[in-house]
């Protein structure tokens, strides 16, 4: 039996440290170039090398997008950002474009390269194509079923891996290639700059009848058409394993923190579980899928792998996300009194009840007793973001514990 890695994205310094100390196995991240999430924060080459340094006296490995699909200005750039790359050893690099990956080999052979999903690998053959360029790892595309990663497994050698999204937000074009956001926008998904039009709102018009707006449900205000609910297979890792997988990747490298350590904490829990005990991991079931609907959702489906989605996959009436908890800020310096130190993201008051969310699975509820700014200033509320803050709570907090509220 496989034991697969758990791998989480991460959109910036403070989101790597998150996922490394809430669970994951590896972090995957970009670069402020040649990545697909060119809207991210993404990381300076010295954050990157901070991050790398951080993940690996943790155990843990990270992973660096360059999975553009180049065009002949781009090629000149990515050989010298690969140079860069060199020298900081990330654990491998996720590459789509063939062009890009032997600039690679030639470049850093001593990096692992992994063939991206946006590479539209859907068999057997094309997965060994791969692998005898020198490739270690492909994503699946996420169109395949488990039966067909099963297959795959079947047929290619056992050193190469597989990695397939289980988790996060499903694009509606084919292994994420999508062209509208260029067309309506000038902006180029396949350069990283996706505006995400499958969220929009649209309705049908007959090509005679301009101005016409035709629904396609019978809501007024249009459809969602394209908007797809959110990838979870939480319930299902013993198919995961069993198909021959090995990284369960999480999309989302925009997220926020809390975010990244509610997915990261609750699969991890899920993995360790199974592992020790498939009973165990089948009675904490309640428990994994109430705290994974603690962080922001669109709903959740199993996508394409057990069949292709029908219309039960889509949301029609909108494209807001569900979100049952507010990120606070995570736990920096603890003084000798117990006040804690966060970098606040959103407001909190004096006297009001939050929660410390800790790596190992505990939720505690407390009370913000005081709250004061770095010139020892008492405060009644946090309302600017990013304010540098001391809070004393009624409860101790460690140091990348997560302070949240409940909505």
């Amino acid at each position: 039996m496989r034991h697969p890695e758990l791998l989480i994205p991460a959109s910036s310094l403070e989101v790597l440290k998150t996922a490394v100390i809430f669970g994951a196995d590896a972090v995957y991240i970009g670069g402020e170039a040649f990545g697909l999430r060119a809207k991210a924060k993404n990381f300076s080459i010295e954050e990157m090398a901070e991050g790398i340094a951080f993940a690996h006296e943790h155990g843990v490995k990270v992973y660096v997008t360059a999975n553009i699909l180049a065009h002949n200005y781009d090629l000149e750039g990515v050989e010298e950002y690969f140079k860069e790359l060199k020298k900081i050893k990330p654990d491998a690099l996720i590459i789509a474009d063939p062009g890009v990956f032997q600039i690679a080999k030639r470049v850093c052979p001593e990096i692992e390269r992994h063939i991206s999903t946006q590479a539209n690998n859907t068999n057997y053959e094309t997965y060994r194509f791969w692998y005898e360029l020198g490739a270690k790892r492909v994503v699946s595309a996420r169109e395949l079923s488990m039966r067909e990663i099963k297959t795959i497994r079947e047929h290619i050698p056992d050193d190469l891996e597989i990695e397939t999204f289980v988790h996060g937000a499903m694009c509606i074009s084919y292994s994420g290639r999508c062209l509208l956001s260029n067309y309506f926008t000038g902006r180029d998904a396949n350069h990283g700059a996706c505006t995400h039009p499958c969220r929009w709102k649209y309705a049908v018009v007959e090509e005679t009848r301009p101005g016409e707006y035709l629904p396609v449900e019978e809501n007024e205000r249009g459809t969602y058409i394209f908007n797809s609910k959110d990838l979870c297979m939480i319930e299902h890792i013993p198919d995961l394993i069993d198909a021959g997988i090995d990284s369960l990747k999480v999309e989302g490298r925009m997220k926020t923190a809390l975010y990244v350590a509610t997915v990261a904490r609750t699969y991890r829990k899920a993995l360790d579980d199974y592992a020790a005990d498939p009973k165990r991991y089948e009675a904490n079931m309640d428990w994994y899928l109430d705290q994974i609907s603690n962080c922001t959702y669109r709903q959740f489906t199993t996508g394409f792998f057990y069949g292709k989605p029908d219309h039960e996959s889509q949301i029609y009436d909108s494209n807001t996300y569900v979100k049952e908890y507010t990120y606070l800020g995570i736990i920096g310096d603890v003084a000798e009194d117990g006040r804690i130190h966060i970098e606040q993201r959103n407001k909190f008051t004096v006297g009001e009840q939050i929660e410390i969310m800790k790596p190992n699975g505990d939720n505690i509820v407390t009370t913000v007793l005081s709250i004061r700014n770095d010139d020892g200033e008492e405060m009644e509320s946090a309302p600017h973001s990013k304010q540098s803050l001391w809070i004393l709570l009624d409860r101790q907090g460690a140091q990348y514990d997560l302070l949240r509220r409940k909505e």
